[in-house]
């Protein structure tokens, strides 16, 4: 805003202060850095800081496309540059009133002013490329406005940061969102939504007459949309929505095809042709689709109607997006984009729903006993545990649908860009295919993304050189050579497919049909009508498997069958029934897995740290099993847990009493200590599995701080634990990954989700306490319940500094308001404008420099006061040990040498004690 504000004010000059070109890139760079503030954003608050941030962001990144247009002169005329921004300002503008106004009802007023100013500014512009006479200077006040807003929220954010909460700016503060995110819904629906409205608005304006012409100039907003779009499908698919994130996959393909219909113009005469089955497939995807999610939420469901209607119109119009029909639609999509969008803004915010009918539908539902929504939070479990993406088959399988039956199009070979077929095998079957085998890879699942990855790469490539004229009339035998390297590629996937399930070997095998029509093509050896049945033919394979997905996802009980495995190997999908899987929040759970334990089982158990393998102390066999089960290194030796130092009480008398004030201490928490073997290890039933646990010379042992593993002690007494994977391997940190990793060599998992921290506990070398010395084995969690003790005898000095601060950063905001007045009364003097601006944007740069200076100084400050919680609590038992020596006896070296830390080893040196006393310890 602040840039748009001194490019506003310089405008009327001949040569303006800031390039088109150069205001474009810097305006790309800041709608990254918004956008990722957006993605960052923590979703289930609530907050509408994440439309705002995200919707802001894909309009200045559309703004700074055009503008960098414009300075490339792609864009010659004044014209051509109005007409081009019109549908992206005209869009904004709404859509920012709606989240001003959701935030002004739900209580976030900041927020609302900032929207309310960028909207302001918006229509200024508007209202600027039509009449002359409003100037300027109404849009740059407007961004000046957004700019102090701005300024005002990011401040407080700051303080509220740095003061722990201490100090908070009126409105600035974080408000404790009262309803989870199921309640709540997905917050990222409402800037899809908008998006629509953009990509819909720039057809509205050329079939209500706001712009003369569809051109070049609109395609920034499309395809920034489609952009956006596709982004915010990824994002759903982590917030777990497949429906909703499977739908802006499909609205994002329609906008890439619309973008590349207004840029075909450019290198042809006339306008591109579409292919009408396959248009007429995607409202049947659009409609399924649409069923499916009217089940959720009827209000989408109907929704999406529009966009069957919207394919059904294209594929009535031989001039497609060109036509007046389909701009019609577009005009509907507008209006209702707009009104969904509203609904989904004020109920992911406000107390009081609007209803969406979701009520309605689960109670129906309810009262069938054929269909039966999936529920619950294990409704999209990582299939091994490696991701929190929900499942995006649906998404691949229906771009596997569009870009088979995008090849059944014929166009002219002499001019292959003239039919609309890139948008849907390129983005459809590769881009979108690409992102779907990336979830899927992230989900554990390698022969599917392998495969999806593989036919993404064939798509682009084949769609590029057939229908984009790389590969010409005449053919290549190099290209051939490539095709047959992805059919022994896909070979490979086809046997691999034989283990996984009947549809999947179909759906690889027509796979095959397919580059062999594409081999048979780049060799001039291409049967008449052989390409369109082979395509057919995996288009359909790809729809049963499009609805099989979509139902299991969606429902119970009620799923198209995606078949058993063909072949199956010995070992291969065994014994994942043998595994018990037990829900941690249940009780019986873990009373089962106690049971197990007391048996000679071993089981995998979450923790406050990472998943890991447990076995009781009181069955020696199933130690030394948990021992053979990991193959485990010597320099990796096993631990011991408790669940409270009383299970150690009857050896206490072989402890020194400060080694035992310090576990007292230090536990429960993710600290283990190593302690000197002893005798005391033979209270433990171990009996001659006790060689397997720690050293010959010393044992680490814990007190967990998780309720689950403790009540799991209490019922079985201490245990032995391990990790939950193979020596070497990264830590397990989700309950599938303990099956996967050890397979049969674990009885039960206990289940949690994922794990709380990806790091181990701290192992903290306590053999050598009593001469005051400790060590660190590994630094891992330091806890934060004992989080070091902070000085804040300075923190009132702080505060008034930051408040002097800030006191002065707004006396040199009205002094930098004051001097933009005086350029707005001398702009006709323009050598002084120029200096004056110069001079501003001089001061502007210092300021932010000295605030980073200052906040980087305050932030070292704040973690230079503050001491590391191990070595506090060492020295807390410390002090309740010692007796200083009067100096009668010894000289007294003083408390400071207390605080000497070295190389990560806390020493405390004194005189010589009383060896008399028996509380007395030299230290």
């Amino acid at each position: 805003s602040l840039l748009l504000a001194v490019h506003f004010y310089s405008s009327p000059r001949a040569a303006p202060l800031i390039p088109s070109t150069a205001l474009g890139v810097l305006l790309l760079l800041l709608s990254a850095l918004l956008a990722y503030a957006g993605i960052r954003r923590n979703p289930g608050n609530g907050s509408l800081l994440v439309p705002l941030c995200l919707t802001l962001s894909s309009f200045w990144s559309g703004y700074g496309v055009i503008l960098i247009l414009a300075g490339q002169g792609v864009l010659p005329t004044p014209g051509d540059a109005r007409d081009a921004l019109l549908p992206g300002l005209a869009t904004f503008t709404l859509a920012l009133l709606l989240l001003a106004m959701v935030g002004f009802l739900c209580g976030e007023p900041l927020l609302a002013l900032v929207a309310t100013a960028t909207s302001l500014a918006s229509g200024h512009e508007v209202a600027l490329h039509y009449s002359s006479s409003l100037g300027p200077s109404a849009v740059a006040c407007s961004h000046l406005l957004v700019c102090l807003l701005g300024g005002y929220f990011a401040l407080g954010r700051i303080l509220h940061l740095l003061t722990k909460g201490r100090v908070v700016l009126p409105g600035t503060e974080k408000k404790a969102q009262e309803q989870g995110w199921a309640s709540t819904g997905n917050p990222l629906v409402a800037p899809g939504l908008l998006l629509n409205v953009l990509s819909a608005s720039v057809f509205c304006c050329r079939l209500l007459g706001v712009t003369p012409r569809l051109f070049l100039g609109q395609v920034p907003w499309l395809w920034a949309a489609a952009t956006y779009q596709l982004g915010i499908c990824v994002l759903c698919y982590r917030a777990m929505d497949v429906l909703v994130a499977t739908a802006f996959g499909f609205t994002s393909i329609l906008k890439f095809a619309g973008g590349y219909s207004l840029l075909h113009p450019t290198w042809q005469p006339g306008e591109p042709s579409l292919p009408t089955p396959l248009l007429l497939v995607f409202s049947i995807l659009f409609a399924v689709l649409a069923l499916f999610l009217s089940l959720q939420s009827p209000v989408d469901g109907l929704y999406l109607l529009l966009f069957v209607t919207y394919c059904i119109a294209l594929a009535c119009s031989p001039r497609g997006f060109f036509a007046g029909g389909p701009q019609g639609v577009a005009v509907a999509i507008f209006v209702a984009s707009a009104l969904v969008a509203l609904i989904h803004l004020y109920n992911v915010r406000a107390k009081a729903k609007i209803p969406t009918g979701q009520g309605a539908v689960r109670a129906l539902l309810a009262r069938s006993s054929l269909l039966k929504l999936r529920e619950g939070p294990d409704l999209h479990a990582p299939y091994l545990g490696y991701s929190r993406y929900a499942d995006a088959e649906i998404l691949t399988y229906a771009c596997s649908v569009l870009a088979s039956f995008a090849l059944t199009a014929t166009g002219d070979p002499q001019a292959p860009l003239a039919t609309v077929v890139i948008p849907w095998v390129v983005v459809a079957g590769g881009i979108l295919k690409l992102l779907g085998g990336s979830v899927a890879f992230a989900r554990g699942k390698t022969l599917e993304s392998s495969a999806f990855i593989l036919y993404a790469v064939m798509w682009i490539i084949w769609g590029l050189a057939r229908f984009a004229g790389l590969h010409g009339t005449s053919r290549s035998f190099h290209a051939a050579v490539g095709i047959v390297a992805f059919m022994l590629f896909n070979i490979f996937v086809v046997f691999c497919s034989l283990f996984l399930s009947t549809a999947w070997f179909f759906y690889s095998l027509t796979f095959m049909l397919v580059a062999g029509s594409f081999l048979l093509d780049a060799i001039h050896a291409l049967p008449a009508g052989y390409d369109i049945a082979a395509s057919l033919i995996f288009g359909l394979v790809s729809f049963y498997c499009f609805l099989a997905a979509l139902a299991s996802s969606t429902l119970e009980g009620c799923c198209l069958p995606m078949g058993k495995p063909l072949a199956q190997l010995s070992g291969v999908g065994v014994g994942a029934t043998r595994c018990p899987h037990l829900p941690a929040r249940k009780a019986s759970s873990v009373k089962r897995i106690a049971d197990i334990l007391r048996n000679g089982g071993t089981c995998g158990i979450p923790t406050d740290t990472v998943y890991v393998l447990v076995a009781a102390c009181s069955r020696p066999d199933a130690v030394e099993k948990a021992h053979r089960s990991k193959r485990q290194a010597q320099d990796r030796p096993m631990s011991l847990w408790i669940s409270s130092l009383k299970q150690l009480e009857p050896a206490k008398h072989l402890f020194t009493p400060l080694l035992w004030d310090f576990m007292e201490a230090a536990w429960p928490s993710p600290i283990s200590l190593v302690i000197p073997r002893g005798e005391w290890v033979d209270f433990l039933g171990m009996k001659d599995s006790a060689k397997y646990v720690g050293t010959p010379q010393s044992v680490a042992i814990r007190i967990p701080d998780c309720s689950v593993t403790t009540h799991l002690i209490d019922l079985v007494g201490p245990i032995v634990v391990t990790s939950a994977n193979p020596t070497g391997e990264a830590d397990t940190t989700h309950h599938n990954q303990v099956y996967a990793k050890l397979g049969d060599k674990v009885d039960a998992v206990l289940c949690a989700g994922p794990s709380p921290e990806n790091v181990a506990s701290t192992v903290v070398d306590c053999t050598k306490i009593d001469t005051g010395n400790i060590g660190f084995f590994r630094v891992g969690i330091i806890p934060k319940s004992q989080a070091g003790v902070r000085d804040m005898s300075r923190a009132p000095v702080l505060i008034l500094v930051l408040i002097l601060v800030l006191i002065l950063i707004l006396v040199l905001i009205l002094i930098l308001i004051l001097v933009l007045l005086l350029v707005l009364i001398l702009v006709l003097i323009l050598i002084l404008v120029l200096i004056l601006i110069l001079v501003l944007i001089l001061v502007l740069v210092l300021i932010l420099i000295l605030l980073l200076v200052l906040i980087l100084v305050l932030i070292l400050i704040l973690i230079l006061i503050q001491s590391t919680s191990v070595l506090q609590i060492l020295e807390q038992v410390q002090k309740k040990h010692l007796v200083v020596p009067s100096s009668a006896t010894c000289p007294t070296k003083g408390w400071e040498e207390l605080q000497a830390v070295h190389n990560g080893v806390g020493r405390a040196a004194l005189g010589e004690l009383d060896p008399d006393s028996e509380h007395h310890t030299r230290f």
